[in-house]
């Protein structure tokens, strides 16, 4: 993809993975041009490790040789660089709804869209074969074996290695099909979900939708049926470019924001608030009930506290009139009290300040075991 005769960045990643599908629908909106170049295991890992400090998927490479990583950095990175036809609105109490929104899209609904993939046959056999002929085609193992250290690798990792159990996928299938509901209410009224142009809250969610929910096999069949008006929105959301847009976002609290809030109030930002206790206390495994739902031996993540740190960064820069509108709303949703219940966040020194250019614990906790195993 390119336009106005610039030279493309290259986007690492791989084309069904749920951060490479993120950013994709950023740079097809804002017409940044890039080329999709599937990341090539096991060599990729030596070149990410040396210039970012991390291996993670995707990461970008810029015309002048730079490497970066971290969807969300990346994005406020280019933001500042291409100002024109910006994805966060103008209104502060809006854009800080951007934020709240794109951060539960990215850290709280990735564990059930790994559970749809990775539990179910259909889904595993689809996602392995795919990746095992993408990104490890240049690994001299056979196909199948790839394939198969691939299934035990996700699910020992991502699903029943990350809280996920055969107690409680019911309930964490409920959990999705409610979200699914809220949403659907909301696309079915308006084309994306602060009116009727894309912003960062839709961005964070072709996360999940755009190359999961949307694209495996288990899922998609139940979109067809549940929730049409979602498969409309990802595909809009691909074809749309923010130069031709001629809509405007809704003014003050967009429909349906509300009850995506009092979601992300029951589950998300109290599971942050136990990550934080967890990270605290050293333990790398910790065991919680969010929403009814009891996620046993969950990774801690270091990455998280200070995803909660940057929630609560993004409030404290509102100005007087929006925090005098934000508090009630995050009070009336019940985000308020886990967003604030632990003051003294246990962050390092500096933590993830090099991003998105250098990351330092961003994947510590949450893939540590991963990465020990796979440097062995």
């Amino acid at each position: 993809m390119s336009d106005q005769g610039s030279s493309p960045l290259t986007l690492l990643g791989s084309n069904i993975s749920y951060f490479t599908g993120k950013m994709e629908n950023y740079l097809r909106l804002k017409q940044i041009p890039y080329r999709l170049e599937s990341m090539q295991f096991p060599a990729v890992r030596k070149v990410l490790e040396r210039e970012l400090g991390v291996m993670q998927m995707p990461a970008i490479i810029l015309p002048d040789g730079r490497y970066m990583t971290d969807s969300t950095k990346m994005i406020e990175w280019f933001e500042t660089r291409h100002p024109k036809h910006p994805i966060l609105p103008p209104d502060p109490l809006q854009r800080f709804l951007c934020h709240l929104l794109e951060d539960w899209a990215d850290e709280w609904w990735w564990r059930p869209a790994m559970h749809y993939r990775w539990h179910y046959a259909e889904g595993a056999r689809f996602a392995s074969y795919h990746l095992a002929t993408e990104v490890m085609v240049n690994h001299p193992l056979p196909v199948w074996f790839k394939r198969r250290l691939l299934v035990h690798r996700q699910r020992s990792g991502y699903t029943t290695g990350d809280g996920i159990t055969r107690a409680n996928f019911g309930a964490v299938e409920a959990d999705v099909a409610a979200l699914w509901q809220q949403l659907e209410a909301t696309l079915s009224q308006q084309p994306f979900l602060l009116g009727e142009r894309p912003s960062l809250a839709d961005v964070g969610f072709a996360g999940p939708f755009f190359r999961h929910f949307a694209l495996d096999p288990v899922p998609l069949e139940l979109l067809r049926q549940q929730a049409p008006a979602i498969l409309q929105w990802v595909t809009r959301l691909w074809n749309t470019r923010l130069d031709t847009v001629q809509g405007e976002w809704q003014p003050g609290i967009p429909s349906g924001v509300t009850s995506l809030l009092e979601h992300m109030g029951r589950g998300y930002l109290p599971y942050l608030s136990a990550n934080v206790e967890a990270v605290r206390s050293g333990s790398k495994r910790f065991t919680v009930e969010i929403d009814g739902i009891r996620y046993e031996r969950a990774r801690y993540s270091r990455y998280r506290v200070w995803c909660l740190q940057q929630l609560r960064d993004h409030y404290e820069a509102l100005p007087a009139d929006a925090k005098t509108d934000a508090e009630p709303l995050m009070k009336s949703t019940g985000c308020w009290e886990p967003l604030w219940r632990d003051r003294d966040l246990p962050l390092l020194e500096g933590q993830e300040q090099g991003l998105p250019f250098r990351a330092d614990t961003k994947m510590v906790g949450v893939h540590d075991t991963l990465l020990r195993r796979n440097k062995k």
